[in-house]
């Protein structure tokens, strides 16, 4: 007998209402309530498949991108790309964005698997190290592509580019034009890019015979309203960095605009360098420098990876790293003396 939505509510001890909120994927239900429809549509081996409902072994040609629910400017092109490669193999692509959280994102997620029966799923950092997430889709089975993971990299296929070395080469940049004070700006501590970027700026200091003064590393959160206090409590140190790395080009962008408005000028009085190459440091005057992150190529890729693991019916582990280019562009010079 076919398990109904009637059956996860009785078994979870909920409303049907409730648990048709949690396998939308609705923000609006407590993580309690997720818990235990998950728990249900587990113990019932609850699948419901609103394209294909009662067609054993049909594929839903459907691919879901899952992405924090604080969107970073480079998701859009990462979607365009995910969207171009989906295209091609003739799926269409699912954006479910998710709070974090200990059981928000899981609990979506595996609404998504009951609800929808996706042939697989695309997570970006942070989701891509919430193991929580990870469990989920392992128990399905259901095939899924991580980028840039920073925990149990072998657990499943992913796609990355080496962040660290990146970082350090942008570091290096700036110290070949005579910095020796660098300021950095990290992204969010579960972003795992963050770890491997101050990874970068580290090594590079060091290589050079630097100490790295930990009063110029600042804990960022990646977006531009943000970080803009932490920029000004740096800008207006005592003893002020000549140049500032950051995280990515919104903080980047942050700190250009609160340099103006304390009256030094970029980059005469202050050199600034961003990561991703997004269409804002394009925009953006003088031009950013930037670390070009092929975020469109990497999409593609996980999107290619995905679909391939999802027809072949198999989850074989496959890792892609694809490379970087600094944009040497018009926000950084030699430091005044």
């Amino acid at each position: 007998m076919t398990t109904t939505i009637k059956d996860v509510a009785a078994r979870a001890g909920l409303s049907v209402m409730t648990v048709s909120r949690v396998l939308n994927g609705e923000r609006h239900v407590s993580a309690q309530a997720r818990a235990k429809v998950q728990d249900a549509i587990e113990a019932l081996d609850f699948r419901r498949n609103t394209f294909a409902r009662g067609l054993p072994g049909s594929r839903s040609f459907l691919i879901c991108l899952v992405i924090p629910e604080m969107i970073p400017a480079y998701v859009a092109e990462f979607q365009h790309g995910a969207i171009e490669s989906c295209r091609a193999k003739g799926y269409h692509l699912v954006v479910l964005p998710y709070e974090t959280g200990a059981d928000a994102t899981a609990g979506g997620v595996a609404g998504a698997v009951a609800s929808l029966r996706p042939d697989g799923f695309l997570l970006l950092p942070p989701i891509t190290d919430d193991q929580a997430v990870l469990d989920v889709l392992d128990r399905s089975e259901t095939p899924y592509v991580r980028m840039a993971p920073l925990t149990e990299p072998e657990r499943a296929s992913s796609i990355s580019m080496d962040d660290a070395e990146a970082a350090r080469r942008m570091t290096a940049a700036l110290l070949d034009l005579g910095h020796r004070r660098i300021g950095f700006f990290t992204g969010p501590l579960d972003h795992a890019a963050s770890v491997w970027r101050l990874e970068g700026y580290r090594r590079a200091l060091q290589e050079r015979g630097l100490a790295v003064d930990t009063r110029l590393v600042r804990d960022g959160e990646g977006v531009f309203d943000g970080d803009e206090t932490e920029v000004v409590a740096l800008l207006t140190s005592p003893d002020r960095p000549s140049a500032i790395f950051a995280f990515n080009d919104e903080i980047a962008l942050a700190v250009m605009a609160v340099a103006y408005r304390l009256g030094l000028s970029v980059p005469g009085d202050l050199s600034v360098a961003g990561f991703d190459d997004s269409e804002l440091s394009r925009l953006a005057w003088p031009a950013l420098t930037t670390v070009r992150q092929p975020v469109f190529a990497m999409a593609g890729a996980a999107a290619e990876l995905v679909i391939a693991q999802a027809e072949a019916g198999t989850r074989r582990v496959e890792h892609r790293r694809l490379d970087f280019d600094l944009m040497l562009r018009d926000t950084i010079g030699a430091p005044r003396s």
